[in-house]
């Protein structure tokens, strides 16, 4: 389709990979890129828009005349599905387990497991520091139970890895009917999380955010937790009380937490939850590879194009009944 034109908002995937990368399976498309804060000014002659990380909200659906909203992953979150479906403007995903997003985020998941179990700041405080004598102890998975909660894609990637730790492993999932992956002892409801959290000594959110629900962990969930527990959050920050996790590090009911994701990103480096000496923080990379970008490019253009040729996207979030064009 000669003449289309895709805008990504924001001016780079990372630091390395441009999105420019995306030419050869766009051919004949244009591939813009803007700010994240500044898309509605940026949308004349747009057809597609992609908005990694930026609001999609009434203000930037009613000013252009984009058809598809696409997403280079999973998050709807910061989208008006609502108001789009009234406009004819089509949303879709690519699904964490299509395209390397959830293996890369459960890498990392696993990541910050271990950093906080084995104190990985403290142990490289203590080489710096020249103090073999007092060099930390850490803790360990083998024997561990975790509680999964979010059992998708990236959750039944994250329990594919730390099966060969030696963890046993619960998950809560909104369809607890449907089981889980080899390895996972017992799926309960989201309604039963408090009570599962009992038995956690590590804690892992992978659960899905629609942008409107409460958090999924506050002050009754931190207190369930056995003492001393891991927490770890590679989901979206939406889903924690961020005062109420600072509460339970600062009484030591948590005695770690590993985030990746953050309430307002982004994230205050300064804050009293990142700087706390229990925390380790990174500014949501957890999908950021370059399997994740060359799998997730292919299926994400061959999306679009499908699109563009009429048909309704694959994963959309919406159908709508007349469509933008």
């Amino acid at each position: 389709m000669s003449g289309r034109v895709i805008l990504f908002c924001r001016e780079r995937f990372t630091a390395e990979l441009a999105w420019a990368e995306l030419a050869p399976l766009l051919p004949g498309w244009t591939i813009r890129t803007c700010p994240p804060t500044a898309v509605a000014g940026h949308l004349a002659g747009v057809d597609v828009v992609c908005p990694f990380g930026a609001w999609i909200d009434r203000t930037v659906l009613e000013a252009g005349s984009f058809g598809l909203v696409h997403q280079y992953g999973v998050g709807l979150e910061k989208v008006d599905i609502a108001l789009a479906t009234r406009l004819g403007i089509w949303v879709a995903r690519v699904p964490g387990d299509a395209a390397g997003n959830a293996d890369s985020v459960a890498e990392f998941a696993v990541l910050h497991l271990l950093a906080v179990l084995r104190r990985l700041d403290d142990t490289r405080a203590a080489l710096r520091d020249r103090r073999w004598e007092s060099r930390p102890t850490g803790g360990s998975l083998l024997g561990a139970t975790v509680v999964i909660a979010g059992l998708g894609a990236i959750g039944t990637a994250v329990t594919r890895r730390l099966v060969p730790f030696g963890t046993r492993l619960l998950a809560v999932r909104a369809h607890p009917d449907r089981g889980g992956p080899p390895g996972v002892e017992r799926v309960v409801g989201p309604g039963e999380l408090t009570e599962l959290l009992g038995e956690a000594d590590v804690v892992v959110c992978c659960a899905m955010y629609d942008g409107r629900s409460p958090a999924m962990f506050g002050p009754a969930q931190f207190a369930a937790m056995k003492r001393g527990a891991t927490f770890v959050n590679v989901a979206r920050g939406g889903l924690v009380d961020e005062v109420a996790l600072l509460a339970a590090l600062e009484s030591g009911q948590v005695r770690g937490a590993g985030l990746d994701v953050h309430a307002i990103e982004p994230a205050d480096p300064g804050s009293a939850l990142l700087s706390h000496p229990g925390v380790i923080a990174t500014p949501h990379v957890g999908a950021l590879t370059e399997v994740m970008f060359r799998r997730t490019s292919s299926v994400f253009a061959e999306n679009v194009l499908r699109w563009a040729a009429g048909e309704a996207p694959r994963w959309a979030a919406n159908a709508p009944t007349t469509c933008r064009s």
